[in-house]
């Protein structure tokens, strides 16, 4: 005859565990990010952008700098060539200035290199005139053959001293430029490792986040929501574990599990109200815990009934010890809490003497539960070979 069971106590399915546990940790993670309000990677993305962009602008402003700058050079060494030449043909000029007047052919060499100094000054004059950029021209009185010879002269010293001063600034421009370069691409770089860096952080956090999560998410899957027990999920799997590592002949070892039934719980609840009924669920649920050894499994598997995996026993007085303990916490916790309507029906079944297959060990020690309950409740009884086997 099924035995009673209150409706608020049917244990919470696996699934509604999961979901309770679930929405708890949600909870409490949208709660810590609006405390903690660490900024996502959008933003900081958005705005290593920003920097990047700006950084490639001033690059490709500086790389163009740098080339004019080289172009103006090149430009510049051509302009101090033409005024070596000149400067050369001046010094011809100038070691024939002195000759005699009735030395014919110095007087003609003379002619031919003041000449020579117009045509070095005139190619001068034409090459500074196409300048990229603004510069001071030769005078054009001093150009013709004709001219003063001391004020040409002048002129070509100017014209070396400025050009002279435009290469010196040119140089030192193109330097400067590839420091700041440099120091760009550093800053650049710096950037993009911070980026990274915080990139890294950032999705080690979420892992660890996730990783938290996903053990909330395990642990409800496998607990009662209510008393914290494992549910019947956790007590299989361990009984599975516990199971394959048992040995073989002489030193195999022998497991049981423990099926409880609380006596009169429903009474407990129609007479003293569901609150009355949890409070002594989770006050049972802690004594058992206590009752046990720490190796052993205590399960919740229904509304009032219980399950204890014991994995490793010595004999029979042992499994009976056990029983008789968790059936006095039954008895203390009713009275503690004076409701005089609880008790317990244990029934209890051994593998693999008495059961041969682990997985009806469960569904064994149920049914010598029952019988228990049959026979005058609040006691235990041992699983029978002929009662598994039919």
């Amino acid at each position: 005859m099924p035995h009673p069971v209150s409706e608020r106590n049917i244990p919470v399915r696996d699934d509604d565990a999961f979901t309770t546990r679930a929405q708890r940790a949600l909870r409490a993670a949208r709660a810590y990010a609006r405390r903690v309000r660490i900024p996502g990677p959008a933003p900081i993305a958005g705005v290593a952008l920003v920097c990047l962009l700006i950084g490639l602008l001033f690059l490709a402003f500086q790389v163009r700098a740098i080339f004019s700058a080289q172009l103006q050079q090149e430009y510049i060494g051509l302009v101090l060539e033409a005024v070596e030449r000149a400067d050369t043909a001046r010094a011809s000029t100038l070691s024939l200035q002195d000759a005699p007047p009735d030395d014919i052919p110095h007087r003609a060499a003379y002619r031919d290199a003041r000449a020579e100094f117009a045509a070095r000054l005139a190619s001068l004059h034409a090459l500074i005139a196409s300048s990229p950029e603004p510069a001071p021209a030769l005078p054009a009185e001093v150009l013709p053959p004709a001219s003063d010879f001391q004020a040409a002269s002048s002129a070509l010293d100017s014209a070396y001293l400025y050009w002279r001063n435009e290469r010196d600034r040119a140089s030192d421009d193109v330097r400067a430029r590839i420091v700041s370069v440099s120091h760009t691409l550093i800053a650049l770089s710096s950037i993009v490792f911070g980026v990274l860096i915080t990139a890294l952080g950032m999705y080690a956090k979420r892992n660890r986040q996730l990783v938290g999560i996903s053990s909330e998410f395990e642990h409800a899957s496998l607990h009662d929501a209510m008393t914290g027990l494992p549910n019947r999920r956790k007590l299989f799997a361990a009984l599975e574990e516990t199971a394959e590592q048992l040995g073989h002949g002489a030193t195999a070892k022998r497991i049981a599990v423990l099926y409880i039934d609380l006596d009169g719980f429903k009474r407990v609840n129609d007479t003293h109200g569901h609150r009355i009924g949890d409070e002594f669920l989770i006050a049972v649920s802690r004594r058992f815990r206590q009752t046990v050894r720490n190796s052993d499994v205590v399960a919740r598997i229904g509304g009032d009934e219980f399950a204890v995996l014991v994995r490793e026993f010595s004999s029979d007085l042992e499994l009976a010890a056990i029983a008789q303990r968790i059936i006095t916490c039954v008895a203390e916790t009713d009275g503690r809490m004076d409701l005089s309507l609880v008790r317990a029906s244990i029934g209890i079944a051994t593998y693999p003497d008495r059961v041969t297959d682990y997985w009806r060990l469960v569904a064994a020690a149920d049914d010598t539960m029952y019988a228990v309950k049959r026979n005058g409740k609040n006691a235990f009884a041992f699983a029978s070979p002929a009662a598994e086997a039919a």
